[in-house]
């Protein structure tokens, strides 16, 4: 059974504004799926959806066996432990007037899923994992650069030991250097928490670099799917060859 199941899923915001259409896919436990298309072509509905945020038109999505659309937020509040997302602004996803060590315990406290007196050594420890020391504890979100502050994102997610991170064009708004860097963290980081990723981007060498399966999104439609050596190497469609062509190859080693 796959850890996350999304059938069907259609959105509509009216008969002349279709967003998403009839998309299926799946990803296993352990595994990336990278959902590439460009921008307005629907990428982030899916995620809103995915992690129950908004309710899709028709279609349903399963996490771990259970139902995620058509379901109440009280009913939703334990699944939502296992589900995180790590957005593309680093900035607008921290509060300014949150301490770092507040920002990182918020989802503990929330879930009150750690004693108060051990909030601070396990904020410190989700810190390290990202590779931030406990010097960034007392400091605000402004201290730090964009890079630091996605790994702040980064660590805030990790909290309640997730099963599945969607990461919504996560190094997007980052110098393409320092967007490397945390490509490379968040793929260390897979292996360490055992985690699976539905991993949102516009450029496909990150995508191929990354994940394990890659669907193509193109105008709210599913267009082509499949492992990320076939859809790299022997693309079917034009549409999935001129996102190859128009994203220059960036080395992330």
């Amino acid at each position: 059974m796959p850890l996350l199941e999304a059938r069907n899923l259609s959105k509509s915001y009216g008969p002349e504004a279709l967003v998403v259409d009839n998309v299926s896919f799946s990803i296993a436990s352990g595994e990336t799926l990278g959902l590439v298309g460009e921008s307005g072509s629907g990428k982030s509905t899916i995620a809103r959806m995915v992690l129950g945020l908004i309710e899709p038109s028709s279609g349903s999505v399963l996490f771990d066996g259970s139902p995620i659309s058509g379901v109440s937020q009280r009913k939703l509040r334990p699944i939502r432990r296992s589900m995180q997302v790590v957005f593309q602004d680093p900035f607008a996803a921290l509060n300014p007037r949150m301490r770092v060590k507040d920002i990182v315990a918020e989802p503990l406290v929330i879930h009150k899923a750690c004693p108060h007196s051990e909030l601070q050594p396990r904020t410190a420890e989700l810190l390290r994992a990202v590779g931030l020391d406990d010097s960034a504890l007392a400091r605000f979100p402004h201290e730090f650069s964009g890079g630091q502050r996605q790994r702040i994102n980064i660590a805030r997610a990790l909290a309640l030991r997730p099963k599945l991170l969607v990461l919504d064009e996560p190094v997007s708004a980052l110098d393409v250097s320092v967007g490397a860097q945390i490509i490379n963290l968040l793929r260390d980081l897979q292996r360490e928490f055992s985690l699976t990723y539905l991993f949102i981007s516009h450029s496909m060498p990150l995508v191929r670099y990354l994940s394990t399966n890659i669907a193509v999104l193109h105008r709210g439609r599913l267009v082509e799917s499949g492992s990320s050596a076939e859809i790299c190497d022997a693309p079917r469609e034009a549409y999935t060859r001129s996102l190859l062509a128009a994203t220059p190859e960036i080395r992330v080693d």
